[in-house]
């Protein structure tokens, strides 16, 4: 998978960047962790500029943090909570989780939504709350484009830092990408389950 991830990025550059930070905030398993790393590489091996791979990584990123916002605001709390009580292991949420998420977000007002960009497991959830609570998009973009930005910056320098160790790195790395996109995978699979199960024992069949 690294070698698929930095050769896409080489192939189609910054866009590739915005794209896989974009799908990052859509479907987790594929992390931001591993994405922008990788961009840090190309960057210091000439292919782009590293202060436009933090840019890029940071639009993608907000790009997939408004889709969660308008979810947020177009369902509300009620509907939400409804539907994954029905669906939600579809994305292994459960209604306690979107609870969760909606009482953090209150009790941290708007700096949640800066703070939760930097949080890998809250990353995309903060947003939901965010629309539910009909946050003022500006506001909302403000705290999301300068948590995105710290975000992709530190994990793109941090890749840019290795470039002398590229080669090294990159097999660390390819191996290190299996076994967390595996372990994200048994862990979804796993709530997947375990929602499913106890949605069953709410609902049995009459």
């Amino acid at each position: 998978m690294a070698e698929w991830i930095i050769g896409f990025i080489q192939s189609h550059g910054l866009a590739a960047v915005a794209l896989l930070m974009f799908l990052e905030n859509v479907f987790p398993p594929l992390p931001s962790e591993l994405i922008m790393p990788f961009a840090g590489f190309a960057a210091a091996r000439g292919d782009m500029n590293v202060v436009l791979v933090a840019i890029a990584g940071a639009a993608g990123s907000v790009a997939g943090a408004v889709l969660w916002y308008w979810i947020g605001r177009r369902f509300g709390v009620d509907r939400l909570r409804a539907w994954t009580e029905k669906h939600g292991s579809l994305l292994a949420t459960s209604p306690q989780d979107v609870d969760k998420a909606k009482n953090w977000f209150e009790r941290r007002g708007t700096v949640a939504v800066f703070l939760g960009r930097l949080v890998p497991a809250v990353r995309t959830l903060i947003s939901v709350p965010a629309g539910m609570l009909a946050m003022r998009l500006p506001k909302f973009l403000l705290w999301s484009a300068a948590g995105s930005l710290l975000w992709s910056a530190l994990l793109a320098g941090a890749g840019y830092l290795l470039e002398d160790r590229f080669d090294q790195a990159t097999g660390l790395l390819d191996t290190a990408t299996k076994v967390i996109v595996a372990v994200l995978v048994a862990v979804y699979l796993w709530r997947v389950v375990k929602l499913r199960r106890q949605q069953s024992q709410n609902h049995p069949r009459q």
